[in-house]
């Protein structure tokens, strides 16, 4: 007689339950993950833009005042010391001695932090990066998409005024 080798009833059901068991456990572990990890990128791209704007600062200082005498990579123009300054990429507009609060299209704060391997990017080039740039007058507002509520994602940075660093926000997290 041939003996039949294979799995009982009993045997899967219980082994559905343990899968579906662990499912329940490991899934709003994962989520709080993806929260974890956009807060995780907002506190990153937070230093990238501190970061930035301290650089430019300091590059503006260092020149004393001097205009910059060579032609700015990728753009065949020459950097004001009291509007531009040049960067690697390219030039970056500063509004006192800081980057400027700028819009799309015009290289500015967002352009000096590098949040993309653009220099200076679309809104949909950033979007593809996970990252959204609002600008509402002299004040930026990063967010990174992907959250509930990006807007509540978010921190700000206000263009400096005369004899002042620009202010950069705390992060605001309860969208992400």
């Amino acid at each position: 007689m041939k003996k039949v080798k294979g799995f009982t009833l009993i045997e899967l059901v219980v082994v559905i339950v343990i899968l579906a068991t662990l499912a329940a456990v490991a899934l709003p572990r994962f989520t709080s993950l993806q929260r974890d990890a956009r807060i995780a990128k907002l506190n990153a791209a937070r230093g990238a833009v501190t970061a930035a704007s301290a650089l430019v600062h300091s590059t503006l200082l260092a020149r004393n005042g001097q205009a910059d005498t060579n032609v700015c990579p990728n753009t065949g123009i020459t950097a004001n010391n009291n509007t531009s300054v040049c960067s690697e990429s390219g030039v970056i507009t500063v509004a006192n001695a800081y980057p400027a609060v700028t819009a799309f299209g015009t290289a500015g704060i967002l352009s000096a932090a590098g949040l993309t391997t653009i220099f200076n990017p679309t809104q949909t080039q950033l979007q593809a990066e996970g990252y959204d740039y609002v600008v509402s007058g002299s004040d930026a507002t990063f967010e990174v998409i992907g959250g509930p509520t990006p807007a509540n994602c978010s921190f700000i940075y206000t263009q400096a005024v005369p004899n002042a660093a620009p202010a950069i926000s705390g992060i605001t997290t309860s969208g992400c």
